[in-house]
C-alpha cells in the first residue's frame, strides 16, 4: 500500500504538497469571494432601481420612511442588541451613523426622482471615491476624482441636450457627502459593537429620525401587497449586500474587495436599463467608463505607492 506521490516528498514528508493544495483552496475561496462581491452590488443597485415604484406611490420621504423602519425593525429582530447596556459613547457613534443614513437614503431617493439611476449614481460614488484618495494622501492621485468628473460629465450629456437637471445633481451630490461621512463612521461604529449590533442601531436612530418625514402618512396608504414588497426590498436592501460583503471580506483582501466595487457604477447602469428603461448613449457608456476607471485606478494606486 503506497501513498499518493503528490502528497509525499523526497524525505517522506507531506510538507511540500501543502502550498499547492493551499494555493487551490485560497483561489477557490478568492472565486467565491469576488462572487459575492458582485452579488451584492447587484442586489443594491437594482433595489434601488426597483424602489422608483415606491417613491412614485409614496414620495421622497415616505419611501425612505417605509425602508428604513423595515430594514430597523428587521436587523433589531435578528441581532437582538442588549440597548440598555451601551455606553455613551457608542450611542453617539450609533446616533451620527443613523442620522448620516437617512440623509444619504433621502438625498439617494430624491435624486433617482429627477436622474437616471446611473447618473446619480455616478455622481454618488465622488463621495467614497474621494474619501479613498484622501486616505492615501492629496498629491498626484487627485487625478482619479477629476477622471471621474469628466465621466459624470459625459454621462450627463445624451447627445442632444443634457438628461440631469439642478436639483437632481445636488442631491445626488448630498448623497455623496453623506456617503463619505458614512465610511468613515462605519468603520468606527463598527469596532464599537459587536457583530451587527451596530448595524441595528444606527438603522434603528435612522427610523426614528425618519418617521417625522412621512412614515405615518405612507403606512395609512401601505396595501398587504405594498407592505410585502417593501418587505422584499429591505432584504434585497440593505440587508443582504451588508451580509453577502461581510462575507466576503472573509474571503477576499480589502484591497480587492475595493477593486471589485468599482464595478457600481457600471451596475447601476445595467439596473437603471433593465428595469427603468434608462438607455445610454455611446457617449455615456464612456462617461460611466470612466467612472469605473477612476475608482480602480484609486483602489490600485495605493499599492503602486
Amino acid at each position: 500500500m503506497g501513498m499518493e506521490p503528490v502528497d509525499v516528498g523526497p524525505d517522506g514528508s507531506v510538507a511540500l504538497a501543502r502550498p499547492a493544495a493551499d494555493a487551490a483552496s485560497g483561489g477557490r475561496s478568492m472565486a467565491a469571494g469576488a462572487l459575492l462581491c458582485v452579488i451584492s452590488i447587484s442586489c443594491a443597485q437594482f433595489g434601488s432601481a426597483l424602489t422608483a415604484p415606491l417613491i412614485g406611490a409614496y414620495g421622497v420621504a415616505g419611501a425612505t420612511s417605509l425602508r428604513l423602519v423595515v430594514a430597523a425593525i428587521m436587523l433589531v429582530l435578528l441581532t437582538r442588541p442588549p440597548v440598555l447596556t451601551y455606553s455613551r459613547s457608542q450611542w453617539l457613534g450609533a446616533g451620527l451613523l443613523g442620522l448620516t443614513t437617512t440623509g444619504m437614503t433621502l438625498c439617494f431617493f430624491a435624486a433617482i426622482r429627477h436622474i437616471p439611476l446611473g447618473l446619480a449614481v455616478a455622481i454618488d460614488f465622488l463621495g467614497p471615491l474621494s474619501v479613498a484618495v484622501i486616505g492615501y494622501g492629496i498629491g498626484w492621485r487627485l487625478v482619479w476624482p477629476l477622471i471621474a468628473g469628466a465621466g459624470v460629465l459625459f454621462l450627463s450629456f445624451d447627445g442632444e441636450g443634457w438628461v440631469g437637471n439642478l436639483a437632481g445633481v445636488l442631491f445626488s451630490i448630498g448623497s455623496g457627502v453623506c456617503w463619505a461621512i458614512y465610511i468613515l463612521l462605519t468603520k468606527k461604529v463598527g469596532a464599537a459593537f459587536k457583530g451587527l449590533e451596530g448595524l441595528a442601531m444606527s438603522m434603528l436612530v435612522a427610523a426614528l429620525v425618519s418617521l417625522p418625514f412621512g412614515a405615518v402618512e405612507a403606512v395609512q396608504a401601505l396595501s398587504p401587497g405594498a407592505l410585502a414588497y417593501v418587505l422584499g426590498l429591505a432584504v434585497l436592501t440593505p440587508l443582504l449586500p451588508y451580509a453577502l460583503e461581510m462575507v466576503a471580506l472573509r474571503r477576499m483582501p480589502a484591497s480587492s474587495f475595493g477593486i471589485l466595487m468599482s464595478l457600481e457604477p457600471a451596475i447601476a447602469a445595467v439596473a437603471g436599463f433593465l428595469i427603468l428603461f434608462q438607455p445610454m448613449t455611446v457617449l455615456q457608456m464612456f462617461g460611466t467608463t470612466l467612472v469605473v476607471l477612476a475608482s480602480l485606478g484609486a483602489s490600485l494606486s495605493p499599492r503602486r505607492a
